[in-house]
């Protein structure tokens, strides 16, 4: 009986790899390496919720207001993987993109270590071992999602767009999360946090070797090598320089990357205004635990619509979907503000979510478009930086307004905040296109009109009428061409 279990586990697994093979191959994905790269990637996220549920705390089983100095605290911690990346391992990346396989390889190791140094410092209980290497792991973590964004393009098929990959990616990262948390959740109360993390070192060392066998091309070429080709050139020398001014990243990256710090900071506003409202009992209708838990399910439903939703984005304007998810975000919210009842509640962790995730992806393939290589890694750290802390600042702003208000009030205040937000946008917006379609009035209006030329007359005289007559079986005139300069031709 056991024998045949397990065979029909083992074939049942090997049914389910071939046909995740299948989809993350799809459209000649398989061809570019974008399937190697949805395949370490989703591993990769099932490594990190492995270790995020060895580590998994006891925060809501403190008090209520011993507990909001614990988020505030957690939320302040949030912010050093973010201070790191942006300006230090950004540009680290971009000096070595003709070596992004070892970069990407490097964090999965790196981070197997420290999980294996994690696990030997849970059973004496040695924080100051386990603190420096968990923020290191997200620190690692992050310089992979940045590594991994920059080179999509490189794998892109011609088939799919960027917003179609990067939800691709996305998406099956999400999948694997979500049967790795309660995977590691049960091992770690059977038989302990350790055992976790130590299966968490395992399946990092073996992505590295994965990582290091994506194709080549996945990696750009080496400046030094780029020099020498163009040197010499004109047409390079005339071009200019591109500078790293990673504050001066063109106004279509501004526009997505302004309407998504303020759906990060909805998103973070909610999360932990919603919980301690539950924990206040300032939400009625079901038990405070059972409340939380349609919460989580109702954020994670959106997370993953909005992924999916992105998925289906063929040949949509990346842009355009950016001020759909604000747009829909503030909608939504001002309906809860109207009427704010749990259900009410449950519709907008779960429209905050879907916004989150479809605005973040569009924003990805708008600097995947925009931005040059040499400075891709750099501003995609940049972006996550502005995107992590509008997200810890509107946790904190929840934490402050639990205390003293109700959820109309608090929903109120994040409905006018959305709402500057989208106004200040579509007034910059049109101001832009106007100023665009000036600028092609001007250049039109500034060419030299093309002067009608008379027909010369005939030899004859005006009362000239002899016509040419053309046959039409005569033979085309002959064509002379220049000679050929090998004799030999």
């Amino acid at each position: 009986m056991t024998v045949r279990a397990g065979r029909g586990a083992a074939s049942g697994t090997r049914r389910m790899g071939a046909a995740s093979r299948r989809l993350t191959h799809a459209q000649g994905a398989g061809r570019t390496g974008l399937g190697q790269l949805i395949e370490l990637t989703a591993l990769e996220s099932a490594g990190d919720a492995l270790v995020t549920a060895a580590l998994a705390g006891t925060l809501f089983k403190l008090p209520v207001n011993e507990a909001r100095g614990q988020v505030a605290l957690y939320l302040l911690i949030t912010m050093i993987p973010f201070v790191v990346v942006a300006p230090f391992v950004g540009p680290v990346l971009d000096r070595f993109r003709y070596g992004r396989r070892f970069v990407m390889a490097g964090t999965l190791f790196g981070r197997g270590l420290l999980c294996f140094a994690m696990a030997a410092a849970i059973m004496p209980g040695d924080v100051f071992t386990i603190f420096p290497a968990a923020l290191a792991v997200l620190v690692l973590s992050k310089a992979y999602s940045v590594s991994r964004a920059a080179i999509m393009p490189n794998v892109l098929p011609a088939d799919i767009a960027l917003v179609t990959a990067n939800a691709r990616v996305a998406l099956f990262a999400l999948v694997t999360a979500g049967v790795a948390v309660p995977v590691g959740a049960g091992v770690s109360a059977w038989l302990g946090a350790e055992w976790t993390l130590r299966a968490a070192m395992v399946l990092f060392l073996l992505l590295g070797v994965l990582a290091v066998r994506l194709p080549r091309h996945v990696d750009s070429p080496d400046l030094d090598v780029l020099d020498e080709a163009l040197d010499g050139d004109p047409e390079a020398e005339a071009r200019p320089a591109r500078w790293r001014t990673l504050l001066n990243v063109g106004p279509v990256v501004t526009e997505a990357m302004t309407a998504n710090v303020a759906i990060r900071l909805y998103s973070g506003f909610l999360l932990f205004y919603l919980l301690f409202l539950v924990q206040d009992r300032n939400l009625p209708g079901l038990a405070p635990p059972v409340t939380i838990a349609l919460l989580a399910v109702a954020a994670g439903v959106g997370g993953l619509t909005g992924t999916t939703v992105a998925s289906w984005t063929r040949g949509r304007s990346p842009q355009v979907i950016v001020l759909l998810t604000l747009a829909l975000a503030l909608v939504t919210t001002i309906a809860s503000a109207v009427f704010f009842t749990l259900w009410t509640a449950v519709a907008v962790a779960l429209v905050a979510a879907f916004a989150q995730g479809l605005g973040k992806l569009a924003l990805d393939a708008i600097v995947q478009r925009e931005i040059g290589e040499e400075v891709r890694s750099s501003t995609f750290g940049v972006v996550e930086a502005f995107l992590q802390v509008s997200w810890v600042a509107g946790g904190l702003v929840g934490l402050l307004l639990s205390l003293f208000t109700d959820g109309t009030a608090g929903l109120t205040v994040m409905a006018v905040v959305l709402a500057g937000s989208l106004g200040w946008l579509l007034v910059r917006r049109r101001r832009r296109v106007d100023e665009r379609d000036a600028r092609v009035e001007e250049a039109r209006a500034s060419q030299p009109q093309p002067q009608p030329q008379a027909e010369p007359e005939p030899e004859n005289g005006p009362g000239n009428t002899t016509t040419t007559v053309v046959r039409r079986d005569a033979p085309a005139p002959e064509r002379r061409t220049k000679p050929l300069t090998n004799p030999h031709g």
